[in-house]
């Protein structure tokens, strides 16, 4: 396989061992049949043992021609522990050709990786592939998104259907095809991405602790001329929410910790200023508020909502009075 086809995949493991070595298992046809491949399991200081773990998977299992492990000594999120890889390997004599960024609670069905590269190399200006994640009963999740804006904002938050389609333009997670089409940005469980293009804007923004990180590097892709892609002839299996336990089985943020919150006023901040910022707050507050009332209106219990209002009060009020 010549040098500028291979693809290193990164999975980045944080105390979940035994579902990184199963999406590692499901790589080892793929390494066979695509050619070029080759794995680095990231494990970002889980201090739990998972390092030894998954270093005696790789050694046992005989994956170790092709998947190292590299263990860091802290957590410092998603993309610091991506970046700890993509930096040794960008700077690599070998280095890769495309990188494919991987979730460890995922499943590679096979041609995935053939695929997305396929499509990479007939698609010059694409600089972003993303695969179709599955959930377990085979129900297509929606991972190919628009930028997050304040009317997108609203939509989400409030999930009424007259909202909704009035505003549909905005929709951040629109219903997919069963055929490729460009997007804003894909998730970063399963996405493929030209080497070039880390050389174009830089590594992922490591200021994010985990969320928006991969929407952010979209956003800084875009504006350098490379596009994204959703390819949904590559299918991943995702365990959707067992790697980092907030996200829902339908791709929605149940109760959310204060990095998600963190993460987004970071991206509204960096991408369009503090004024847009508030706005996208209040919109969000407008959101939040409206599908409360409609609960009200209906007599449906809703505590879910309400705790997700008070969280979002509790993490954003400081950071307006801060302003």
């Amino acid at each position: 396989m010549p040098e500028d086809t291979s693809i290193l995949v990164v999975i980045v493991n944080y105390r979940t061992p035994g579902l990184a070595a199963d999406c590692l298992a499901s790589l080892a046809p793929e390494v066979g049949a695509v050619g070029g491949v080759r794995a680095v399991v990231v494990d970002g200081g889980s201090a739990d043992g998972s390092a030894e773990i998954l270093a005696r998977a790789i050694r046992e299992r005989g994956y170790t021609d092709w998947a190292a492990l590299l263990p860091l000594e802290r957590n410092g999120g998603f993309a610091y522990a991506n970046n700890a890889a993509l930096a040794r390997a960008l700077a690599a004599p070998d280095r890769p050709r495309y990188v494919y960024l991987l979730n460890p609670d995922t499943i590679v069905f096979p041609g995935a990786l053939a695929a997305l590269r396929a499509f990479l190399e007939s698609h010059p200006s694409a600089g972003i592939a993303g695969s179709r994640c599955e959930n377990a009963d085979g129900t297509v999740r929606r991972t190919a998104f628009r930028f997050h804006s304040v009317l997108g904002e609203l939509e989400s938050e409030a999930a009424i259907g007259p909202i909704s389609r009035l505003l549909h333009r905005w929709i951040v997670a629109p219903p997919v095809g069963d055929a490729p089409r460009r997007t804003d940005w894909v998730s970063g469980a399963a996405m493929l991405v030209r080497s070039e293009v880390f050389d174009a804007i830089g590594l992922l923004d490591d200021g994010y602790f985990l969320y928006y990180e991969e929407t952010d590097f979209a956003r800084r892709a875009a504006a350098a001329g490379y596009e994204s892609w959703y390819v949904p002839q590559s299918r991943v299996l995702h365990y959707c929410g067992q790697a980092s336990g907030v996200t829902q089985a339908d791709g929605s943020i149940g109760l959310a910790p204060s990095y998600f919150y963190e993460s987004r006023r970071r991206y509204f901040v960096k991408h369009h200023g503090r004024a847009y910022a508030v706005a996208a707050d209040l919109a969000w507050l407008a959101g939040g508020l409206l599908r409360r009332a409609r609960r009200w209106v209906e007599g449906a219990a809703d505590a879910g909502s309400r705790a997700r209002l008070l969280d979002f009060a509790r993490y954003n009020l400081p950071e307006w009075i801060s302003r």
